[in-house]
């Protein structure tokens, strides 16, 4: 059975997805950015791990047949096709601290650590979501730039999903930089 859920700019959603199911997400606008995270339906404890992504694939960048682990060191999810080829391992999601230290406009900010936090029903000091679409420049030095993204108009990336688990996603809600091209608008998530 097919589902297609709409996440509205600057809003996030709690999707059940079981084991062998693909998830599918679509850029419908391009260039913004998508907060990917999810837990393991049978234990919040085992949860999308970056860091253990990082280190299991060697590399600071998703490619298609990579794997998405937990923090258990499991197969959470493996990239299958993907059409932009730039997602973030690197950045937490937006909160009112970072609004307020960039910025100075936390208070009242919508952000993806309180979309993802709301949605799975949790209270996550810090998530580390994969941040799809989303273009951090590593320069040889080491210092980071965050650039627009190069996700296109219909740009998608397609997960299979190793594990019954609770996608937490967000659109993110950051409009105050080249993050989401200066500009947030709606995604669309399609599991099958």
């Amino acid at each position: 059975m097919k589902s297609e859920i709409l996440i509205p700019a600057c809003s996030g959603q709690c999707i059940h997805v079981s084991a062998g199911r693909k998830i599918t997400v679509i850029d419908l606008e391009g260039g913004q950015v998508v907060d990917f995270f999810a837990e393991n339906a049978a234990d919040p404890g085992e949860f999308l791990s970056t860091g253990v992504t990082i280190d299991c694939n060697e590399s600071l960048r998703l490619n298609a047949g990579d794997t998405i682990y937990t923090n258990l060191y499991r197969p959470m999810f493996e990239v299958i096709y993907d059409e932009v080829g730039e997602h973030d391992l690197i950045h937490p999601c937006c909160r009112p601290e970072m609004y307020d230290f960039f910025y100075k406009n936390g208070s009242g900010h919508p952000n993806c650590l309180d979309n993802i936090n709301s949605s799975l029903g949790g209270r996550r000091p810090i998530i580390h979501p994969v941040n799809l679409f989303m273009f951090t420049k590593i320069n040889p030095d080491g210092s980071i730039s965050v650039e627009a993204p190069l996700s296109k108009a219909g740009s998608r990336v397609v997960l299979e999903s190793k594990m019954d688990v609770r996608l937490g996603i967000a659109a993110c809600s950051v409009s105050e930089s080249n993050c989401n091209s200066g500009r947030c608008t709606d995604v669309m998530v399609v599991v099958e």
